[in-house]
């Protein structure tokens, strides 16, 4: 049955509209979430607070094992999801650009959007940072096209990097996650204890 548009249930019309629609749901989310506050965002680089983290992780799992189970149960394949193609170089330098970022402002792209929508000016300042990224990235991107897009490695998952079973690697990514849980609950406690 699914994806929905690849099969025409759904007709690509749609598809924006859709995606607008998820983007505002995802908004108020984040916003009810506390996730517009870059305190909180900050938290799991400083180990006090790794609610982020979590919830991600969380998001990331529930998507999987919610994915190969509809897909167990033929309600959709698979193999017709979109994976993003994979740069390596670019995604590399991109994340550690990225990282940076997130640390200094205390935001990543979607969140600082968020905060933006609600009036704070820490956001506001970071988003027009992103702005004059993009704009000299855009400008000078005969320069790092090169870059860009060397290292392809094709349309590729982890199941396919590490050749191993999708269900293995949704038990061990369980695993994995509830042990990185267990550890920031840990260190949270350590920091309190240190700051508090």
């Amino acid at each position: 049955m699914g994806p929905l548009i690849p099969n025409g249930i759904i007709p690509a019309e749609w598809d924006s509209i859709i995606a607008l629609l998820i983007g505002l749901v995802f908004g108020f989310v984040l916003e009810a979430s506390g996730f517009s506050s870059s305190r909180k965002l900050a938290g799991v680089f400083y180990g006090y607070d790794f609610a982020v983290l979590k919830v991600f992780f969380t998001a990331a799992l529930v998507s999987l094992i919610g994915l190969y189970y509809m897909d167990y149960l033929g309600y959709v394949d698979i193999t017709q999801m979109y994976v993003h193609p994979t740069y390596l170089w670019g995604a590399i330098i991109g994340g550690a650009i990225m990282g940076v970022g997130f640390v200094a402002g205390g935001f990543c792209p979607g969140t600082s959007l968020c905060a933006v929508a609600i009036g704070k000016v820490d956001a506001i300042v970071y988003v027009v940072g992103i702005m004059i990224g993009v704009l000299i990235f855009s400008e000078l991107f005969s320069f790092f096209q090169p870059l860009y897009e060397g290292s392809f490695m094709g349309n590729i998952t982890l199941v396919d990097s590490f050749d191993i079973n999708p269900y293995w690697f949704i038990f061990i990514f369980t695993v994995l996650a509830i042990g990185i849980f267990a550890l920031s609950d840990k260190i949270r406690a350590s920091v309190k204890k240190v700051f508090y």
